[in-house]
């Protein structure tokens, strides 16, 4: 079998934990009754780092083991470099900018996604990171096609995850491509989690509030809140308000940001996903009481905007499951 070759991981001081450690888990611990040889793993940074929880580390390479490295992995990132104005070391960007150069396999989990652009490695490319932070890193790096709905993207030579446990997904990815799919069902089994998450980032985003204009139309989405079992119209709603439909088009429009058909379909999504979650109602109910008719409509609409079916959504976030 050929080798994975050595997975060299980019440790910067304040990191939190748990990306690393998933990279140390997934890479780091030799499998070899699955696949000889395994991974090579190394940790690489500037010098003795200490991460967000407190742990002290001495990693036993410096960056220049990144250049050489054959696949390079940046966990998240620290909140400052992130969130605040604290800035990279410009020799981790050297080095990231040189390992890609030298044609090694760049991978980002979660927040790290923003040093690979900061490297300027991701201009150009379709990349993801936390649902988040989508919005700040597409602000911060215009260039960066940002995709918010995904667990990760493949894009060929560079690899980049949502946050937080989207990481392991993206890492069980890498070993399926370079060891098979039975090797990363293996090592998924081991780690008690699935192989392949249906889906994407967009189940676990909460339904934004739309923007209010005070107590203008509050009185009308709360009577259609509590009536999106009927077929609403925006004739109907006009009525309600006591308005044209074009004039409540354009009320809509400045206390929401969208259009009274569109807010009607997200409210009924939301509530679909409530009931998923705390009602044992099947899915066909589901789908009447929330406005969007059939079972298959229902899932018709619930796989376009979340990304699973109404029955893998409540799989993961019915209520009787999340108290195990």
């Amino acid at each position: 079998m050929r080798s994975p070759g050595v997975v060299a991981v980019a440790v910067v001081d304040g990191m939190p934990m748990f990306e690393l450690s998933i990279v140390c888990e997934t890479f780091g611990l030799e499998r070899l009754d699955l696949a000889d040889p395994w991974y090579e793993l190394r940790l690489a940074a500037a010098g003795p780092v200490r991460t967000r929880n407190g742990f002290a580390l001495t990693p036993p390479y410096g960056l220049d083991a990144l250049v050489s490295a054959d696949t390079v992995v940046v966990p998240a990132l620290p909140a400052d470099h992130v969130d605040g104005d604290a800035r990279l070391d410009p020799e981790l960007l050297d080095a990231l900018r040189a390992a890609h150069e030298r044609g090694a396999r760049m991978v980002s989990l979660c927040t790290g996604a923003f040093a690979l652009a900061a490297a300027g490695l991701l201009d150009g490319r379709t990349a993801t990171t936390h649902w988040m932070r989508t919005d700040l890193l597409r602000a911060r790096h215009p260039r960066v096609r940002v995709d918010p709905s995904v667990l990760y993207v493949d894009d060929g030579d560079i690899l980049t995850s949502a946050g937080r446990s989207a990481g392991l997904d993206l890492c069980l990815h890498v070993i399926r491509k370079d060891l098979g799919w039975e090797v990363a069902n293996q090592v998924a089994r081991r780690l008690v989690v699935q192989a392949h998450r249906p889906g994407g980032q967009a189940q676990y985003i909460d339904a934004p509030l739309p923007r209010t204009d005070g107590d203008g139309l509050a009185p009308l989405l709360q009577w259609a809140a509590e009536r999106l079992h009927r077929p609403l119209t925006v004739a109907e709603l006009a009525r309600q308000a006591g308005l044209s439909p074009r004039t409540l088009a354009r009320r809509f429009h400045e206390a929401t940001g969208t259009t009274p058909l569109r807010w009607l379909h997200a409210q009924r999504l939301s509530r679909a996903r409530q009931l998923l979650e705390s009602t044992d109602l099947p899915v066909d109910r589901v789908g009447e009481e929330c406005g969007l008719g059939s079972a298959g409509n229902l899932r018709h609409h619930f796989i376009r905007a979340v990304g699973v079916t109404p029955t893998e959504y409540r799989r993961a976030f019915h209520e009787t499951r999340l108290s195990c």
